[in-house]
């Protein structure tokens, strides 16, 4: 049952965060760094995509993807339908990989060594929900305040 929960809620927020990415009125505005704000709402979804295919994809996927995590902050502007097609295919890749998860893997340990320990594979998926959900808000904040 939280195999399905966890898909529904990553495929949820994944196509949030393109709508966030369609409701910029400036498409320059998503790499605007001002203020207080250092992480732009591209660096952001970047980071987003990295993080999913390196911890869901390549890990528990075996999608063979290679995670450049410096690049995600240092990368731009990259056009807004780059973007949007990276979070369709990290929808897919969430699909597909979920689609063959078991419940007996979510109590097994996490094959890598993340946060302070040991974790099962089931906190971190849910860890890593929670990372995706705060950094589109994030996001969300970040057009309302800068693409006015």
């Amino acid at each position: 049952m939280l195999i399905s929960i966890l898909k529904k809620l990553y495929l949820r927020d994944l196509e949030k965060l393109k709508t966030e990415l369609e409701l910029y009125r400036d498409e320059q505005n998503i790499w605007l760094v001002d203020k207080q704000i250092t992480n732009t709402a591209g660096n952001l979804c970047l980071h987003l995509i990295g993080n999913l295919n390196a911890y869901i994809g390549a890990e528990l996927g075996k999608t063979g993807y290679i995670r450049n995590r410096p690049l995600e902050f240092s990368s731009g502007p990259v056009p807004r339908a780059e973007l949007l097609k990276g979070i369709d295919g990290t929808a897919q890749m969430i699909t597909a990989t979920f689609d063959q998860l078991t419940e007996a893997q979510l109590a097994d340990e996490y094959p890598q060594l993340v946060m302070d320990g040991k974790v099962s594979t089931g906190y971190f998926l849910t860890h890593l929900a929670t990372h995706l959900s705060y950094h589109l808000g994030q996001i969300n904040y970040h057009r309302r305040l800068l693409d006015n």
